[in-house]
């Protein structure tokens, strides 16, 4: 993943402005990581719908995303979101997000996600020419790359809320995102600073699940996991670029 491929100057990108509100923000006003992983997510799905690609039986689940908050979004309250494919393999694709505010906060995004068809389960990707031109030859892996959390790390309860399951039946990719939230605010990384966060989601968290969260906070960097039963379900790094 490249969080620095520039837009396109040729094939599909998709742009919209989104304002934010109150829900968005923490208490001292930063836009939050599950707030802008929400954003993220609504423009993806519009930009699907707007070209009519594979729906409405095809769906694509995130299988990695890294967020470089290069500025943070500390007063923006207006956003331009502009996303494109950043990259193509027989069952997943890339899409690239670039987030601009209106007080100079810039984030860049990028992510892979698994390509599903009317079973749910992955399919090969075919007539993909609306987005092919802009991801042009480069490739993506689906190969998770974070490793579980070092023994001894803090471990708590996690409860899980009905409203963080979506219409997919599992908990939502922006829920995890909430998670990081939590373990950043008593963490040493700064998160109104800018900052580098990986997130591999391994499998699905569903609403019966009761997991833990675990983290551990090491010289330079803070892991995160979502544990049930002892399996790992989803791993985040989060590094300080200050």
């Amino acid at each position: 993943m490249d969080p620095s491929l520039p837009r396109p100057l040729r094939g599909r990108t998709y742009a919209h402005q989104r304002r934010i509100r109150l829900a968005d923000l923490d208490a001292q006003g930063r836009v939050r990581l599950d707030a802008l992983a929400r954003l993220l997510q609504d423009v993806a799905i519009e930009d699907v719908q707007e070209t009519g690609w594979g729906t409405p039986h095809h769906l694509w689940f995130v299988r990695r995303i890294l967020i470089h908050v290069e500025q943070p979004l500390l007063e923006d309250r207006a956003l331009e979101l502009v996303t494109w494919c950043s990259g193509l393999s027989t069952i997943a694709a890339g899409r690239r997000w670039s987030v601009s505010g209106d007080r100079g906060g810039r984030v860049e995004v990028d992510s892979v996600w698994i390509h599903l068809g009317p079973d749910q389960r992955p399919a090969r990707i075919t007539g993909f020419g609306v987005y092919a031109e802009a991801a042009g030859e480069r490739a993506v892996s689906t190969k998770l790359v974070l490793p579980d959390p070092p023994g001894g790390s803090h471990r708590r309860p996690w409860a899980l809320r009905t409203t963080d399951v979506d219409p997919h039946g599992h908990v939502n990719n922006a829920v995890h995102w909430q998670a990081v939230e939590d373990a950043l605010a008593v963490a040493r990384i700064d998160p109104r600073g800018a900052l580098r966060a990986w997130l591999d989601y391994r499998e699905p968290l569903d609403l019966g699940d009761e997991p833990e969260l675990v983290t551990h906070t090491g010289e330079s960097a803070l892991t995160v996991a979502l544990l049930t039963d002892e399996r790992v379900k989803a791993v985040a790094r989060i590094e300080s670029q200050a």
